[in-house]
């Protein structure tokens, strides 16, 4: 095992892990400029569609309860690569789907491949850091999962004028090769031996029992996922919102989508340096309260018929802004206490956030007028059940100390 460190520069490991964790919005955020291409060619109306990436936040949520007692077990680097083998099968099966239903249980299959990367990086973090700068690496990962909605709906919609939606699923099975060699080449496993969980169903259900009474867990586990749901909201109703309502064209999409990811990006940084000064659990409650704000104008101006598309875009890029200080220090602060089960912690953490993701999504999937009203109103109610999370996890935690 790696002794602990401090976070001084960037760390080769630290690295690769950053790339694992792009696998998950890669295959989000991709094939989202494709949703209507991906109708007009199965026949299908674009809702259906759009529950596509439902199924794939509900496998990422299952899947990841699976990951957490592989890698407590076997170490971190065997399930990765498993993952990732299990990533590019299922990539390839969605580049030849003919139906889509086929195209759905494809993106369940690359789900339960893809959680690998979302579970085990952030475990190796802790494996490796103590909180605050465990909050610090966290942060890298947000910039990952800033950067990639940027890149992915741009390589996406340029990939659409090469080829067709298919081609988008070749590129993933490709990036998914390249990330299994790096793994198999470069990584080390970083879970101490002695820390090696049985993997018997008693003490897995006991490791996950014991987590959910956790209050002080469960409420910062459910902040990020609350925080999160919000995030996939926002990814599966913008499509509609931005195409469709506001006429914007598909190969412009990225730009705007890539403005909320900037602000993702440039919070999250922001908060890396600011850990310096303040603690985690006090930049978690600010940006808890700015989240619930920006959500709240929009709501407002929408019900008020004021929205505009600048306007929303303001209120978009708050939410974003607030939720890259959200997610890493939630994050750090669910996994401070969990020592010998931080697998099984990240993921019943991940499982948690891709639950409420998947449930946002299916919601704007089902919800259509023409007007913004269906983001703006679950927006406010993710920021509203994120902000009471926080608050109740900051109490608990006040309470045991």
């Amino acid at each position: 095992m790696p002794p602990r460190t401090t976070l001084e520069n960037l760390p080769p490991w630290l690295i690769l892990m950053g790339s694992l964790a792009a696998i998950g919005p890669l295959a989000v955020d991709m094939y989202l400029p494709s949703f209507p291409a991906i109708a007009a060619d199965l026949g299908v109306a674009q809702g259906l569609v759009e529950q596509t990436l439902a199924s794939y936040l509900l496998g990422l949520a299952l899947a990841q309860l699976c990951y957490g007692p592989l890698a407590d077990r076997y170490g971190r680097k065997f399930p990765l690569l498993g993952g990732l083998t299990l990533f590019v099968v299922a990539s390839l099966g969605c580049a030849t789907a003919a139906t889509i239903d086929q195209l759905a249980l494809w993106r369940i299959v690359q789900a339960f491949g893809g959680a690998a990367g979302m579970v085990i990086p952030r475990a190796v973090i802790r494996d490796h850091l103590e909180t605050r700068d465990a909050a610090k690496a966290l942060s890298l990962l947000m910039l990952v999962m800033g950067v990639m909605p940027i890149l992915a709906p741009l390589l996406g919609a340029q990939a659409l004028l090469l080829g067709s939606w298919r081609t988008i699923f070749h590129i993933m099975a490709a990036v998914g090769i390249l990330q299994w060699l790096a793994v198999a080449v470069s990584m080390r496993e970083s879970l101490d031996p002695e820390h090696a969980a049985a993997l018997t169903p008693r003490v897995i259900a006991a490791n996950y029992a014991d987590l959910l009474r956790h209050k002080a867990f469960m409420g910062y586990a459910l902040a990020g996922g609350f925080g999160s749901a919000g995030l996939f909201a926002y990814i599966s109703g913008s499509p509609r919102v931005f195409i469709v309502i506001y006429g914007i064209e598909p190969q412009y999409f990225g730009l705007l989508f890539g403005l909320n990811a900037a602000a993702l990006i440039a919070a999250s940084q922001l908060g890396a340096r600011l850990l310096n000064r303040h603690t985690p659990a006090t930049l978690l409650a600010r940006a808890l309260r700015g989240m619930v704000l920006a959500a709240l104008a929009a709501l407002l101006l929408t019900a008020a018929g004021l929205i505009t598309l600048p306007l929303l875009m303001l209120c978009l890029m708050g939410f974003m802004a607030s939720l890259g200080f959200v997610g890493p220090n939630a994050a750090a602060l669910a996994l401070a206490e969990q020592g010998r089960r931080l697998g099984v912690a990240s993921a019943l953490m991940g499982g948690l956030q891709m639950l409420c993701g998947a449930a946002s999504g299916l919601a704007i999937s089902a919800w259509h007028t023409d007007t913004p009203l269906p983001l703006a109103g679950i927006l406010a109610l993710c920021a509203t059940m994120a902000w009471l999370s926080g608050h109740a996890a900051a109490r608990a935690a006040a309470h045991a100390a």
